[in-house]
């Protein structure tokens, strides 16, 4: 047996029992790593050979060894602090103490952060494919409803007209900032520990660009500190999730409004009824949505707080961290796609929203503009307006709040204020035709062409913009997943060549 081998042996003896094993293994948990660190343990034995560390033939009997672990599986692994010792331990088991070589110039510090690392980045990838079908919905939804107006709001009161379009390139824009975030962070977990050891490197003549290489990171992180021990790349990854879940959480409040005004009705796929009230269409899978970013908040907290104040290099604390951001991508990831599917079968109602779209004068700041645009000093014609409002209202004293808007949106009522005001009719300052057609929701809409405004026109060119994003990062992150692939074949191929 070599002196490693007896040392581990005497590591395990020595601390093998004692009431806080099981407090202190993450065994259970490492099921998400579990391939991770058979790659990484394929690629390290791999560079060991290569560097003439340990002989070819025992690099073969291990990587043997590990392919035969893989097939077993996690549940056949023996016990163990944790999967890294486990399936060493597993080797070990197979081949004789050679096995225990696998672990020649490395520590679970620098294996671990790699797994991570190495699992992450599928998880991203994910998260990002899904990011990259709600925007494809949502340009799909902006593409049919370029001319369906609709009700714009801010406090959740009526406030100037939109179109279905223009809502679903907004939120299409900030999901796009959400695909760069997860897409910068990406490149910054794509980087490699392996060889930083314990946290002060290694004696052996090792190569961390080989083994970045064969598991397809990008790069080597140099410092040999900071790779075995740095989370930062964790926590960013779960804010960039956390800040598309608060998009999601949003996106998912409107719809919800939305369905509720009748201004869409969500699929049955998407929706539940009630166990008691037969006529109830429940928006339960947008609610689900809507509370993910409360999740991943908690994530961001959680981890944010397990790594704060953490001394130099390698703290037990960092077992508890990980967890924070598996939960988060699965649970953000999968709101996603929930997200772009409820939105993707989604039946807009067109005569509902045309009808609500003047809701509570929201033509006013039309009608304001167009004075000021005659001569009017802005001040005034806001003034105007309002008064125009209020006089409606008054009119439509005991009638519904829909009629109350319609009632207040008309010629005469802005005539009479005119008269307060100003003390003489409209027609001194503008046509009245003019104010006829600003009165008009889909005249209101047409008439806002500046540059990102929701105009049929103007819209059609922030589509245009947002597909030929939309394409950019589609052929990004397929090549994310193409390298990805790739670094399996590579690392399969030196192996098959022990094995």
């Amino acid at each position: 047996m070599t002196q490693e081998g007896d040392e581990s042996v005497i590591r395990r003896d020595r601390f093998s029992g004692g009431p806080a094993r099981s407090f202190l293994s993450s065994l259970e948990a490492d099921k998400r790593i579990f391939e991770a660190d058979l790659a990484v343990d394929r690629a390290h034995v791999v560079m060991l050979a290569e560097c003439d560390i340990i002989e070819d033939a025992v690099a073969g009997e291990i990587l043997t060894a590990l392919d035969a672990i893989e097939v077993e599986g996690h549940a056949a692994l023996p016990e163990g602090e944790d999967v890294h010792e486990a399936i060493e331990t597993a080797v070990i088991e197979q081949i004789g103490p050679d096995g225990g070589k696998m672990h020649t110039a490395r520590s679970r510090n620098d294996e671990v952060a790699t797994c991570i690392r190495y699992r992450l980045r599928e998880d991203v990838f994910e998260a990002l494919e899904a990011t990259l079908t709600l925007r494809e919905a949502l340009c799909a939804v902006a593409a049919e409803g370029a001319e369906t107006v609709m009700p714009g709001y801010t406090h959740l009161q009526p406030a100037q007209p939109i179109t279905v379009a223009h809502w679903a390139c907004s939120y299409e824009s900030a999901v796009r900032r959400d695909t760069a975030r997860l897409l910068e962070a990406y490149a910054r977990i794509n980087q490699s520990p392996l060889g930083g050891a314990a946290f002060a490197g290694t004696t052996f003549p090792i190569d961390r660009e080989r083994t970045a290489e064969l598991l397809g990171f990008e790069s080597v992180i140099e410092n040999s500190m900071d790779a075995s021990s740095s989370r930062d790349f964790l926590l960013e990854t779960t804010q960039a999730l956390s800040t598309l879940a608060t998009t999601l959480s949003g996106l998912a409040e409107d719809v919800i409004i939305f369905a509720n005004r009748g201004f869409v009705s969500l699929s049955d796929d998407y929706s539940s009824t009630s166990s008691i009230m037969p006529q109830k269409k429940n928006p339960d899978t947008l609610e689900l949505v809507r509370a993910v970013a409360g999740d991943a908040a908690a994530g961001v907290q959680g981890l944010t707080t397990t790594l704060k104040g953490l001394p130099r290099a390698y703290n037990r604390d960092l077992q508890r961290a990980t967890p924070h951001a598996w939960e988060t991508v699965d649970a953000v990831s999968e709101a996603t796609r929930v997200a772009a599917g409820a939105v993707a079968t989604a039946d807009w109602n067109e005569d509902v929203l045309a009808a609500e779209a003047g809701a509570g004068f929201s033509t006013a700041t039309g009608v304001a503009d167009l004075l000021a645009a005659n001569g009017l000093p802005f001040r005034t014609a806001h003034e105007l307006v309002a008064s125009a409002a209020e006089r409606g209202a008054e009119r439509a004293n005991g009638e519904t709040v829909s009629h109350a808007a319609e009632r207040g949106a008309d010629y005469d009522a802005l005539e009479a204020a005119a008269g307060e005001v100003l003390g003489e009719g409209l027609e001194a300052y503008v046509d009245p035709d003019a104010v006829e057609a600003a009165l008009s929701p889909a005249e209101s809409v047409a008439s806002r062409d500046s540059l990102g405004g929701p105009a049929p026109d103007t819209v059609a060119e922030s589509l245009e913009s947002a597909r030929a994003e939309l394409a950019a990062d589609e052929e990004t992150v397929a090549a994310v997943g193409a390298d990805l692939e790739v670094a399996h074949e590579v690392l399969r191929a030196e192996v098959s060549g022990y094995v």
